[in-house]
C-alpha cells in the first residue's frame, strides 16, 4: 500500500459543543494513537480528508502524517465515523505504525468476473464475508482483496483457504470459512414461503391489537397461584326510589 501525505494540526477543543463548532469551520476532529507517544487530539481539513478518501479504493489508507513541526509519522486510517444521514465525516481514528513491523487489518473483499452458475443457471452470487483479516508490513498491505468467481457453479463456494493473497500478505482465520458462493435460485414455492414468513409477524400483531381493543386481559399467574380473574365491567347501581 502506497502512503499518501496528509497534514494535521494539534487540537485543544474536546467538548461536544467545541467539536461541533470545529466542524462548522471546515475541520474534522481526529485522534492519533499507538507508537511510542501518547494519544494526541488533532484536526484535519475536511476537504483534504474527503479528497483522500474519495481517491482510495477503501478506507484503509496508509498516511505520512505531518503534525506541526514534529516531523512525519506513518499512520493507518483505523476508523472513520460518518454522519448517518448526510454521510459527512465526523471523526477519524489514526493508528501510528512502524515501517518494519507487521500490522493486522480488515480488508474488503471484491469479486471479479461473472460466475458460470449465475450466467447459465440463474443462480445468485452471495458475499458471505465482506471483509477478511490480513497481516503484513505497512507497505505490503492491500486496499482490497480481489477474488475471481468466474468458475463458480451453483452450489460451489470459495473458501478463505482458496484465496491467494498478494506477495508479502498473510490471510488470517479458519481456512474452511466460505467467502463467496453461488446459491440456487429460489423456486416459486420457496419465494412464496419467504414472503409469507416476512408478512406473518405483522398480521399476527394486527390480530392481537384487534383482540385487545375493548377487553382487558388477566395478568399471568405466578407458579403456585391461581390465575387472576379478568376485571368485570362496572355494574350500574339501581336508582334510589324517591320517598
Amino acid at each position: 500500500m502506497k502512503s499518501v501525505s496528509l497534514t494535521a494540526f494539534p487540537r485543544t477543543q474536546t467538548r461536544r459543543g467545541e467539536v461541533k463548532k470545529l466542524r462548522a469551520t471546515g475541520r474534522v476532529p481526529a485522534v492519533v494513537y499507538g507508537g511510542k507517544t501518547k494519544p494526541q487530539n488533532l484536526e484535519i481539513k475536511t476537504e483534504e480528508l474527503e479528497n483522500l478518501i474519495h481517491h482510495s479504493a477503501s478506507e484503509n489508507v496508509l498516511v505520512d502524517l505531518a503534525v506541526g513541526n514534529d516531523g512525519k509519522r506513518l499512520v493507518l486510517v483505523q476508523e472513520i465515523q460518518h454522519h448517518p444521514l448526510s454521510g459527512k465525516v465526523l471523526h477519524v481514528d489514526l493508528h501510528e505504525v512502524a515501517a518494519d513491523e507487521k500490522v493486522t487489518i480488515m480488508v474488503p473483499v471484491e469479486s471479479t468476473g461473472d460466475a458460470v452458475g449465475v450466467k447459465t443457471g440463474g443462480g445468485v452470487l452471495e458475499h458471505v464475508l465482506f471483509k477478511i483479516k490480513v497481516r503484513a508490513l505497512p507497505k505490503n498491505l492491500p486496499e482490497v482483496i480481489s477474488v475471481d468467481v468466474s468458475a463458480l457453479e451453483i452450489g460451489q463456494s470459495i473458501h478463505l483457504g482458496d484465496i491467494k493473497p498478494p506477495e508479502g500478505v498473510e490471510i488470517l482465520g479458519d481456512k474452511h470459512i466460505s467467502v463467496l458462493a453461488v446459491a440456487a435460485p429460489l423456486t416459486e414455492a420457496q419465494a412464496a414461503a419467504a414472503e409469507a414468513a416476512a408478512a406473518g409477524p405483522a398480521q399476527v400483531e394486527m390480530l392481537k391489537e384487534k383482540k385487545e381493543e375493548g377487553a382487558e386481559v388477566a395478568a399471568p399467574a405466578k407458579a403456585g397461584e391461581k390465575p387472576a380473574a379478568a376485571p368485570k365491567a362496572e355494574e350500574k347501581k339501581p336508582a334510589e326510589k324517591k320517598k
